[in-house]
């Protein structure tokens, strides 16, 4: 007996889920710790709502303080955002989720299940948005964390990191990104495994030897070969974690070599190395529990390393002796590079966290280059667009040591800012926003 189809959520729903969303983001919780309490059938949609809304919330809150200067209860005031977010004008190549009329009539319904007394507060403020649109949403735009959708201090910084760039940084950190994929290099190419898409009806671009980029974002269940770990979901920036250290050429790591993937979790990275040779990897991680993906991974792709829990800095609890032939540093970091990936980052990040983590990332550089062997490399990564966490921070750790025990490799990239690129066939696929240092320690002489 087939059984009967599931029914629809009601918009009503989804958008009480939302707002309870952008309410627990507010409040200094990860949208992802969030999700996790929504009922499953639940979760896509109320992703979905909650993205668009984080990543317009700083318009909307900005709407709300000028159509309600006294600020609503803190529930009421999560509903409200949520559905102003969503009725914003969408993006050049972009469409609004719900037509306006059904988006407040829902958000009305949504109210009187949430706080039956403010649901006639709710109709009027969305109906008068809605009427005065481009007035108020012009007024919205004329403060910096209404018009970029980010806190003002994130802001600033970006304007003083990069000068004549941080304008399109704050604009493409609230586009929707693409959906890149790694194909195991054990198993075939970037170009095989697009026709193998196409076969199946999905378009898609090979970047590279083994990155694709999905026309239109998919499940990984209708990925082919996906179970069997054929291919991985992974940024394209984040992708060039493991050719950097690997090496090409003469310069390639050997097999066998003696590999630390210091901060290792989720595993998109340690699985990518062991795709890329037969090392000896050991896959290290403060959080116990992280660890546990990082092992689902690399069954689904039947690769093998050693996992243990342990805060890198303090390798006298963890480390075995034996020097390592390459270290990556994946350090921990504040995420602006990934923000159009997790919208709620901006919202949940404060200015003296950057402070903080420079001083982790610090620490863990300096623990760490001591584990290194002569004439090992360590490749520094963070996803970050903050110069502090990148070019600041090497510069400094290269002061920290003698001249003649480091090499900085040419091949190291730099700071990567995410942004579109024109090449010569038309637009390029752009990764998120990273910064990568590739160092060598040189041989005593």
């Amino acid at each position: 007996m087939t059984a009967a189809p599931t029914p629809p959520i009601a918009l009503a729903h989804l958008l009480n889920h939302a707002a309870d969303m952008v309410q627990g983001v507010l409040a200094g919780r990860s949208l992802t710790d969030l999700l996790g309490g929504v009922p499953s059938a639940a979760r896509p949609g109320t992703q979905a709502l909650a993205f668009e809304a984080l990543r317009r919330l700083g318009g909307a809150q900005s709407v709300r303080a000028i159509v309600a200067p006294k600020a609503p209860p803190r529930e009421v005031e999560a509903l409200l955002v949520t559905a102003l977010a969503l009725l914003w004008p969408p993006a050049p190549g972009e469409r609004a989720l719900y037509p306006d009329h059904t988006l407040v009539d829902q958000a009305v319904h949504a109210a009187r299940r949430r706080v039956g007394a403010a649901a006639g507060f709710i109709n009027a403020v969305l109906r008068r948005f809605v009427r005065e649109r481009a007035e108020l949403v012009d007024a919205a735009q004329r403060q910096p964390v209404g018009a970029f959708n980010h806190p003002l201090w994130w802001v600033e910084r970006l304007k003083r990191d990069w000068p004549t760039q941080w304008q399109a940084l704050l604009v493409e950190a609230n586009r929707h990104p693409p959906m890149a994929l790694r194909v195991n290099a054990r198993r075939s190419t970037a170009e095989t495994y697009v026709q193998r898409l196409a076969a199946q009806g999905l378009a898609a671009q090979a970047v590279g030897t083994h990155a694709v980029v999905l026309a239109e974002p998919r499940p990984v269940t209708a990925l082919p070969g996906f179970a069997e770990g054929d291919v991985s979901v992974q940024d394209l920036a984040a992708q060039r974690a493991a050719p950097l250290l690997v090496g090409e050429g003469d310069n390639r790591l050997s097999a066998g070599a003696r590999v630390l993937d210091a901060c290792a979790a989720p595993g998109g990275k340690t699985a990518h190395l062991l795709e890329l040779g037969d090392f000896e990897v050991l896959a290290l991680d403060s959080d116990a529990q992280r660890l546990v993906r990082v092992q689902d991974t690399l069954s689904r792709l039947h690769l093998k390393a050693t996992l243990r829990a342990a805060d890198a800095r303090q390798s006298a609890t963890w480390w075995d002796g034996r020097p390592f032939d390459a270290i990556l540093l994946d350090a921990p970091c504040s995420a602006s590079g990934i923000v159009r990936r997790h919208p709620d980052i901006r919202w949940l990040r404060r200015a003296d966290d950057i402070t903080a983590l420079g001083r982790v990332q610090a620490e863990l550089l300096d623990a760490l280059w001591p584990l290194l062997a002569p004439g090992g490399r360590l490749l520094y990564a963070t996803c970050s667009v903050f110069q502090a966490e990148g070019q600041v921070q090497i510069d400094a750790f290269l002061q920290r040591l003698s001249p003649a025990a480091v090499r900085r490799d040419p091949a190291s990239p730099g700071h990567l800012l995410g942004l579109p690129d024109n090449g010569p066939t038309g637009p390029r696929p752009s990764g998120d926003g990273f910064y990568y240092a590739l160092l060598h320690k040189e041989p005593p002489r």
